[in-house]
C-alpha cells in the first residue's frame, strides 16, 4: 500500500437524482456506484430530460425534497411533511404537484439521456429565477451505461477542498467525504491515480469535477450561497479534459475498478 491520503469522514447517496440524499455509515460498492445512489431520476413531461437543479430556473424546487432508502424502497419525503414511495401508484401525481411541472419518476434512463444545464456564470450575474443560457449535457460519459450519472459512479471530496471552499460539503453531492491534513484543493493532484478505500475497494480517479449553479442554491435548510461557486472560481480553475477549457471544480470523479464495502472511518490510500 502507498501514501496515506486520508480516512473517510462521510458517506452520502442520492437515491433519486437531484434531491436531497442521505449519510450512510456504510455502502456496497459496484461498477454502477454505491448501491442506491441515483438510482432513479425524474423525466420532465414536456420535453423528456432527465429534471435537475443544474438548470434552476425550472427545478431548483427539487432541492427542497428529500430522498432515503428504507425497508420499503426508496421515499421520497416533501416540505410540508408528505411522503410519496417510489412505486406507489400516485407517485407522480404527488412530485408532479410539489415541483410545479408534470414528471414521472422512472428507473430506466431514456435513450441519449440529457438533462439541461444553466450556464454557472450567468445564473451568478442575473440570478436563479432570469432566462440564461441553457446548454443540453448528455449523461454518464465515464459511467457504465444505464445509469443517471453525471459523469462518473463516484464523486469524492475532500475536507480540505472544503474548507477552502468555505461551504457546507453537502452543497457539493458528494459520495464520499474524505478527511484530508492538507490545504487547498489537494484532490486534483490525484487525476489518473488508483486509490484503495478500506480493504476491498480500489478507484481510479479520473478528472477534476466542474461546478455548476447547484451548490449555490438552498439546500433545505441551507440559504442560497453564491460562495460556493465563487470562491473556486476565484482559486481553483482547472481545466478538467483537454479542450474543456478552465473551471472552477472541487472535487473528483471516479470509477470503480474493484467493488467491495465502504465503511465511515476507511483509510483511502494511494496505491503504487
Amino acid at each position: 500500500m502507498g501514501e496515506m491520503l486520508g480516512t473517510v469522514e462521510v458517506l452520502r447517496r442520492y437515491p433519486v437524482k437531484g434531491l436531497l440524499g442521505e449519510e450512510i455509515a456504510a455502502g456496497d460498492v459496484a461498477a454502477t456506484g454505491l448501491t442506491g445512489d441515483r438510482g432513479l431520476a425524474l423525466l420532465d413531461a414536456e420535453t423528456g430530460k432527465v429534471a435537475s437543479p443544474k438548470n434552476p430556473r425550472v427545478w431548483r424546487g427539487m432541492l427542497a425534497l428529500s430522498a432515503a432508502v428504507d425497508s420499503g424502497g426508496v421515499r421520497v419525503s416533501l416540505p410540508d411533511g408528505e411522503s410519496v414511495r417510489a412505486g406507489d401508484p400516485h407517485v407522480d401525481e404527488v412530485l408532479s404537484r410539489a415541483l410545479g411541472r408534470k414528471v414521472t419518476l422512472t428507473s430506466t434512463p431514456p435513450e441519449k439521456a440529457a438533462l439541461e444545464r444553466a450556464v454557472p456564470e450567468e445564473v451568478l450575474s442575473e440570478g436563479v429565477t432570469a432566462r440564461v443560457t441553457v446548454q443540453e449535457s448528455v449523461l454518464g460519459a465515464g459511467s457504465p451505461p444505464g445509469t443517471f450519472f453525471d459523469y462518473a459512479p463516484l464523486h469524492l471530496v475532500t475536507t480540505s477542498s472544503i474548507a477552502a471552499a468555505g461551504v457546507e460539503a453537502v452543497r457539493y453531492r458528494p459520495n464520499l467525504v474524505i478527511r484530508t491534513a492538507g490545504e487547498g484543493y489537494v484532490e486534483n493532484g490525484w487525476a489518473g491515480a488508483e486509490v484503495a478505500v478500506g480493504e476491498e475497494v480500489v478507484l481510479r480517479v479520473t478528472v477534476p469535477t466542474p461546478r455548476c449553479a447547484v451548490p449555490t442554491l438552498e439546500h433545505g435548510a441551507l440559504p442560497r450561497d453564491t460562495s460556493a461557486l465563487r470562491t473556486p472560481a476565484a482559486h481553483n480553475l482547472v481545466e478538467p479534459l483537454p479542450g474543456y477549457g478552465p473551471r472552477p471544480c472541487v472535487g473528483v470523479y471516479a470509477e470503480v475498478l474493484r467493488p467491495g464495502r465502504i465503511t465511515s472511518g476507511d483509510q483511502v490510500r494511494l496505491l503504487d
